[in-house]
């Protein structure tokens, strides 16, 4: 009322990122998250079936992108998937969504912590952890513009170290094809329970949906930017995958704790694992960055609308940032990271956000053509998608993540309850 098409009104956040920008941020969310994280644990599940499972995690993250890309062209508002939910399908299922993302995500941040200190430091991993999410939490706070141009550096070394480590395996004289052959430890319950916690490597380019109301012409950028990072990612992955693989084997790779490290050593250059260390670091820290952005934005949008604290919802008149947001994210997340070892976390947060994407596509499925609504086939194939991938995944982690989202599902309900009386 009165604000001009280019100012934030009040508890608005302002627009300032571009399609270059947007696309920075969804990588450094999935770059950092999966290369260094999830290869391992993916390779001891599918065995010689890795690829498979990397070209079925990235088939889901596909559709389920193009069904967030539409929906967020329609709601270009913080919260993503917690507003698309509610805006079609009703408030339960908007504030299931929005509380699988902020649990699952939260874990996931601490993962991210604990391996910063895991690369820095690995004696005072939990020290170094506490002071990573202090200092992100800062650059989120002083405003998106800051954090976009710090993951734009974050993104760029990471590249460059990821190229390293692929030409030294490559060019080591140790690759041999044959270690890419599928041989018979490959099942589908394998593949697809390694293609589940690779999905956990994809999930970044929700970060591009959930700044939706800080995105300028949200309606062109966002349906840009999402299958713009998704496709740079999935070429990323894929040749570290394919050089990895072929110098370490499956086997060798699945019982790695530290893959590229131990890959470019087999290679021959092991000049080459202070490089990689801090690669690691360096990409830990832009997806810590990136899923502390997203989560605050998703706990801003919550906020609004009472399913958390409302105070929670304050918009800084000076940063136009969700500070009070940010605030809390970054205090749950840095006690997190001292008190526990959350490595476990990926099948977790795995199974949260395959439920996120769930409800994205089966809002997805009620946009009207006018309303940019995808190929049919594109919410129905997502949606079961993340359905099968999440029931494949180890059972502490369906049990947990079941747990979880039944806790927040009966919070709302007695929230209901005590409303209506």
């Amino acid at each position: 009322m009165g604000t001009s098409a280019g100012s934030p009104g009040a508890g608005e956040l302002k627009r300032h990122l571009g399609v270059f920008d947007a696309v920075v941020i969804g990588l450094g969310a999935m770059i950092g998250a999966g290369i260094f994280a999830a290869l391992a644990p993916a390779a001891a599940a599918a065995g010689s079936g890795l690829l498979l499972s990397l070209a079925v995690a990235a088939v889901v993250a596909y559709f389920n992108a193009t069904s967030s890309a539409r929906l967020a062209a329609r709601y270009p508002q913080s919260g993503g998937t917690y507003v698309y939910g509610r805006e079609r399908l009703g408030d339960f299922w908007g504030y299931l969504a929005g509380w699988g993302f902020v649990v699952g995500k939260t874990a996931s941040c601490a993962a991210m912590a604990l391996t910063v200190g895991a690369y820095v430091w690995p004696g005072r991993a939990h020290a170094v952890a506490v002071a990573a999410v202090v200092a992100l939490t800062a650059v989120n706070y002083a405003g998106v513009r800051k954090s976009a141009w710090l993951t734009r550096g974050i993104v760029a070394v990471v590249l460059a170290v990821l190229a390293a480590v692929v030409t030294a395996c490559l060019t080591g004289g140790t690759a041999e094809s044959a270690r890419l052959d599928i041989g018979a430890d490959t099942t589908v319950g394998g593949v697809l329970r390694a293609a589940g916690l690779l999905f956990f490597a994809f999930a970044g380019y929700a970060r591009i949906a959930t700044l939706g109301e800080e995105v300028r012409d949200p309606a062109r950028t966002i349906p840009r930017a999402i299958p713009l990072a998704l496709g740079i990612t999935l070429a990323v992955y894929a040749g570290v995958a394919l050089a990895v693989l072929s110098v370490l084997g499956p086997d060798g790779l699945a019982g790695a704790t530290a893959p590229l490290d131990e890959a470019v050593r087999a290679a021959g250059v092991p000049g080459l694992v202070p490089v990689v260390r801090t690669g690691a670091a360096v990409a830990a820290l832009g997806s810590l960055l990136a899923l502390i952005l997203g989560v605050s934005r998703t706990t801003l949008a919550m906020a609004r609308d009472r399913h958390l604290p409302h105070a929670l919802a304050a918009v800084h008149p000076r940063f136009q940032v969700p500070h009070r947001a940010e605030l809390a994210v970054g205090a749950v997340v840095a006690v997190l990271a001292a008190t526990a070892d959350l490595r476990g976390a990926i099948g977790f947060s795995s199974f949260g956000v395959l439920a996120y994407y769930a409800i994205a596509n089966a809002s997805a499925w009620t946009l009207t053509p006018a309303e940019g609504r995808p190929a049919r086939i594109v919410p129905v194939v997502g949606m079961a998608g993340c359905l099968v991938l999440a029931f494949a995944l180890p059972t502490a982690s369906v049990l947990w993540g079941a747990v979880v989202l039944a806790l927040g599902a009966a919070a709302y309900g007695l929230r209901k309850a005590a409303t209506r009386r």
